[in-house]
């Protein structure tokens, strides 16, 4: 439960149509079982302790009577358990019968939601044995103490973790138009629990993956659904126990067809709050319709079964990357169009070092130019060799330039550079950060003044990552007039360029991408060593992998450090001992406070996904913040 995970569970028993004492021991018996796993909120299908499928037999004393009972055994049985327990069964209140949620905790019940919305057509007919639930709390005597009744229940439990608060609604509340889980979820809800009977046919389980999926995305909750399966009447329809877990549009788990059993994962509560705090449209109504109840669950530590992926900002799925790598390319070449457009440019100036990013930045003037019918000769291209250039990166270069069409152009900046070492004092045997920055600055000074000469633009070519990290010479490559990969984190640039190398159909620009994308990373501002890059930039800053990872769950979700290093560890088990992670996560929060003020003072660029750091837009962050807090919850791991 730290860190704002609570583990949930949806659960199908396999029941006995009409036998509540029966169905009484399957349910207690998964109780336990949930129990041991730790699950601290378990939520059964529909009127699973009679039965969904009864019929008429809703209309008996015998069956309600023996619901009744059957309620008050589970009750009794979770006295030493500390869980929240939702569980449906048919129940009498002043002469109506409804269809209803019990909650559960230590024996006690904490309230009844009874289902609005009664379905009456083809083989489900609802509405002729059960009333319409009240959408006004009211109170009914249950085993000799007053118990809230109505469908605007809301369990709070915020003293355990904070923000969390679940709402109820039961199957058909959740398919209409004006579903429940909207009013709930602007009452405070964080997880909406669903009991639900679904019967199956070809296609529904889309569907209903689908629905789920955009509940807990469009309310930003998490959605537990626990649906009715094997041991409910066959007589005209069949039920799968379908159930699903999702977050905030993910689904975290789902069950397979026609497998009864328990569905286990953990939602994110800190993360959903998170996510509201974000969203200023997400509207809070507070509203005195709504009745709270308060309950506490023990605080203590979730064992997480849900995975953490370690590229957060590249789909897994390679389908859904290459869409994903194609729709990027596109977003930088029309947000690169219109500036050229603006202006009347006619030509982009560029300086390709054979390293991926200036590729990926080349690749996009290059189908810009095509988009715009431009000459492509107006693409100059400038590889500027200094001290630490390599044979490798200058051939890749080269190839690169001519290969796209562009004007390759070429100017040493040995010279200058040893001319300002000169002008400055600097020792050139010193290879200091002036020694390295010299270098940057002479390279972006020379790409200026050959955009003046030709009314061109400078193309930026640091990425997302570099920007994170402040990886970038002030006033040296962190400057251009527009930055195509602004929104690109180093681990996507990988892919795109790979996208582009299997897409492309240029057989030696194919081969040359490939090169590149075995090369190092590094700004060759130190001298190689026997033709072979010396400095490597994931020697020195930390693996990008890891600082994107970081960058992700600390700008996207809201995470703090102990958060991004409890998953962190689990994302990058098999491939970073804590202690690595624990060293490049200090990095990575101590450089990104220190260095926000090369970020102040960003080109424009487009974003690209769902993080960006552009000081107009997304991070909106003060140059001289503190990391104190940020450093010392590291410090106390």
């Amino acid at each position: 439960m730290r860190d704002g995970f609570i583990k949930v569970a949806a659960i199908t028993p396999k029941i006995k149509v009409a036998d509540p004492i029966y169905n009484a021991g399957q349910i207690i018996d998964s109780i336990n079982f949930a129990n041991k796993e730790n699950c601290k909120i378990m939520v059964f299908p529909e009127n699973c302790i009679s039965g969904y499928t009864c019929g008429e037999l809703f209309l008996q004393d015998a069956l309600l009577d023996a619901s009744r009972k059957a309620l008050m055994k589970i009750a009794n049985a979770t006295k030493d358990i500390d869980e929240l327990i939702f569980v449906g069964l048919p129940l009498e209140e002043r002469g109506k019968l409804f269809n209803v949620a019990a909650i559960i905790k230590n024996a006690k019940i904490l309230g009844f939601v009874p289902k609005l919305n009664l379905p009456n057509y083809a083989q489900f007919y609802e509405a002729r044995h059960f009333a319409v639930g009240n959408t006004i709390c009211c109170k009914t005597k249950f085993d000799g103490y007053d118990v809230p009744f109505g469908s605007n229940l809301i369990i709070d439990l915020g003293e355990s973790i904070k923000g969390l608060m679940i709402g109820t609604e039961i199957c058909e509340d959740a398919w209409v138009a004006n579903a429940p889980d909207i009013r709930l979820a602007e009452n405070g809800a964080t997880i909406i629990v669903n009991l639900s009977a679904s019967d199956e046919n070809v296609g529904k389980d889309i569907y209903r993956r689908s629905l789920i999926s955009s509940i807990s995305a469009r309310t930003h909750t998490g959605y537990v659904y626990a649906s009715a399966g094997d041991g409910e009447s066959t007589t005209d329809v069949v039920f799968s126990g379908h159930n699903i877990i999702a977050e905030d549009g993910r689904i975290l788990n789902e069950a397979n067809l026609f497998e009864n059993g328990i569905l286990i994962s953990e939602i994110d509560v800190a993360r959903l709050c998170h996510e509201r705090r974000m969203q200023t449209t997400f509207n809070v109504q507070n509203s005195d319709e709504y009745t709270y109840v308060p309950a506490k669950l023990n605080i203590e530590e979730t064992n997480l079964t849900r995975s953490f992926y370690n590229k957060p900002f590249v789909p897994a799925n390679k389908e859904m990357r290459d869409k994903s790598c194609r729709q990027i390319l596109d977003i930088q070449c029309h947000g690169l169009k219109k500036r050229l457009e603006h202006t009347n440019c006619k030509t982009a100036v560029i300086g390709v070092s054979g390293g991926l990013d200036s590729t990926l930045a080349l690749i996009v003037i290059s189908r810009t130019f095509d988009m715009l019918s431009l000459d492509k000769k107006g693409i100059i291209a400038v590889t500027m060799p200094g001290f630490g250039t390599t044979d490798r990166t200058y051939d890749n270069a080269c190839i690169l330039a001519k290969t796209l069409g562009a004007t390759l152009k070429e100017v040493s900046i040995k010279d200058a550079v040893l001319q300002h070492f000169k002008d400055i004092g600097q020792d050139e045997n010193k290879k200091d950060v002036t020694y390295e920055n010299s270098q940057a600055r002479e390279r972006t000074q020379i790409l200026m003044d050959i955009a003046n000469k030709e009314n061109g633009l400078v193309i930026g070519t640091g990425d997302m990552s570099e920007l994170a990290l402040g990886w970038a010479t002030y006033n040296g490559d962190h400057m251009s007039m527009y930055g195509v990969n602004a929104g690109v984190p180093k681990t996507l640039v990988r892919y795109l360029v790979s996208f582009y190398a299997d897409s492309c159909n240029i057989d030696e620009l194919s081969r040359v991408l490939r090169d590149v994308l075995d090369t190092p990373v590094s700004p060759e501002l130190l001298p190689p060593e026997n033709g072979i890059i010396s400095q490597k930039t994931e020697d020195l800053v930390g693996p990008y992998e890891l600082h994107d990872f970081f960058l992700y769950y600390m700008v996207r979700c809201g995470f703090g450090p102990r958060k991004i290093y409890r998953i962190a560890c689990l994302a990058f088990e098999l491939l970073y001992d804590k202690e690595t992670i624990k060293k490049w996560l200090t990095t990575f929060v101590r450089r990104f406070f220190a260095q926000q003020f090369k970020r102040s003072a960003l080109p424009d660029g487009p974003k690209v996904g769902t993080v960006a750091l552009s000081p107009r837009g997304d991070l909106r962050m003060p140059s001289d913040a503190s990391a104190n807090a940020f450093l010392k919850e590291l410090e106390n791991l």
